[in-house]
């Protein structure tokens, strides 16, 4: 038989005997018990049941204490009322005793609730990075009972993109705000392989699926929850999205105007084997990407389409700057009964300086590297970057080449100049090249390793033609970040 429905049936045979065991226990000194006294037992008997158990057990174990109590002890009713010397010393002491029961539960709950709330808030990101592709901006606010399990991330990719995220694990407490947790860490973890909205929910929903086997028969309920990915490429201006049954978000044209993207819902994870959908758009400069979970919009006093029209009607009055649009949508749209948490992020896009790029497309011959190799050379002294001439020229001599013997045309190289200047060798071919440790003997299989030497670090995307074969080094003299177009 499950474990889960063995506890099942103790915890339900446990609410209706224990209750009618105490009364039968009572009854040889009904005599000298009045109605109350009797009531207070009970009473203990359900808080002790509600302290050890689970919530649908207590109110079962009240029920069944209030049926025996009627069957046993039926008098008149004027034996509630009356009382002597005894009576009044007994129910003092229940009294007293149901009184430290009561807040001995209330402390436990207190605890807990403290608890859940301190983790959350230690797993939520306290300051998000600025970073060359969007300037961001959050809100958390949690709800007036229970925390629920709300997120969101900010998280900087190769090649100077970003990545947004936001989720709604399904329910409130301690278990939501743990599983809160792991699916934040899990997509940090799978950003590191650089993979479409779409792959990384898919495989973010395999992870909620294995919560539920970890879990086995000792689960309550099954996970669920909600997801919205979105990466944002500065240099094409183009955002890449796909949702987990998830609100889509909401989007500020520089002008002013509002919408609300109409992007592929998808399931909600932890169904499995259901696919998402990636939609890309292109977003001007200053366009303000809205991301938001149901606690903002919705509660059982609005429904959401009024609560997305108030949203609408919200961001048509904002300016240009995050931090305070934030505040004007909790002031404006945030429910005044909070019965669930709320996550707000707010990432307005930057693009990136047309000057700071350079492109070639390159012939499929081994003979095109040295001329390539000129240019370069003579672009990074026009950046003023002659001091990472060597290793650049060392880092996409390697990859090129590569690309050339190995992969599939077309070849196409670029540098991206920023902070940091990253090194961009595409081809047509998906397979993925990787670091070999040659022996001493070995005339080849030192390539890769060179560049992970040389470059800060180094690193392969796929793309829907192919790969992309990128490599990080830093550029201490290029100026720290663009600068926004409109001054905010």
């Amino acid at each position: 038989m499950p474990r889960d429905l063995v506890r099942g049936l103790t915890a339900l045979l446990a609410a209706v005997a224990v209750p009618l065991v105490v009364c039968v226990l009572l009854l040889p000194v009904r005599g000298t018990l009045s109605h109350t006294n009797v009531a207070l037992i009970l009473m203990l008997v359900v808080a002790t049941v509600a302290a050890l158990s689970y919530r649908w057990v207590a109110v079962l174990a009240a029920l069944s204490a209030a049926v025996w109590f009627v069957f046993f002890f039926t008098a008149p009713y004027g034996s509630f009322i009356r009382f002597d010397r005894t009576d009044e010393s007994v129910t003092a002491g229940l009294l007293l005793v149901v009184g430290l029961a009561v807040s001995q539960l209330a402390r436990r709950y207190t605890r807990q609730n403290a608890i859940a709330t301190t983790l959350q808030r230690s797993l939520l990101p306290h300051v998000l990075p600025d970073t060359s592709a969007v300037r961001p901006a959050f809100r958390y606010v949690p709800a007036e009972a229970e925390v629920g399990g709300d997120w969101f991330d900010v998280i900087p990719l190769p090649g100077f993109r970003t990545a947004l995220v936001i989720g709604d694990v399904v329910g409130h407490g301690l278990h939501s705000a743990v599983t809160m947790g792991r699916l934040r860490t899990a997509v940090r973890n799978f950003s590191t392989l650089d993979l479409p909205p779409d792959e990384l929910l898919a495989r973010l929903d395999e992870v909620v699926n294995q919560m539920d086997v970890e879990a086995g028969a000792g689960q309550d309920v099954n996970v669920a929850a909600t997801c919205l990915y979105a990466i944002y490429d500065p240099v094409c201006r183009s955002c890449t999205m796909a949702r987990a049954g998830h609100f889509p978000p909401a989007m500020v044209h520089p002008g002013g105007r509002v919408e609300i993207l109409d992007l592929p819902e998808g399931p909600p994870l932890g169904l499995g084997g259901l696919r998402f959908q990636c939609v890309d758009r292109q977003l001007p400069e200053d366009t303000q990407l809205v991301l938001y979970t149901n606690g903002l919009v919705h509660n059982r006093y609005r429904d959401i389409g009024a609560g997305l029209k108030l949203l609408c009607d919200t961001l048509s009055g904002v300016g240009h700057d995050p931090e305070k649009t934030c505040e004007m949508i909790l002031k404006a749209v945030l429910p005044a009964r909070r019965v669930d948490d709320a996550a707000l992020l707010i990432a307005r896009t930057r693009a990136f300086p047309r000057d700071r790029i350079a492109e070639w497309d390159i012939p499929p011959i081994p003979a095109a590297v040295p001329a390539l190799r000129a240019k370069v050379l003579a672009k990074l002294a026009d950046w003023s970057m002659e001091e990472t001439a060597f290793t650049t020229e060392l880092i996409l001599s390697e990859l090129v080449t590569n690309a050339i013997r190995h992969a599939a045309p077309p070849v196409h190289l670029r540098l991206l100049r920023e902070t940091n200047l990253v090194i961009e060798v595409s081809d047509g071919s998906s397979t993925s090249p990787h670091l070999r440790y040659a022996a001493e003997m070995d005339e080849g299989g030192r390539g890769i390793f060179l560049v992970a030497q040389l470059a800060e670090r180094w690193g392969t995307r796929f793309t829907s033609t192919g790969k992309v074969v990128w490599a990080e080094q830093p550029a201490p003299s290029v100026p720290v970040a663009p600068v926004l177009a409109s001054t905010v």
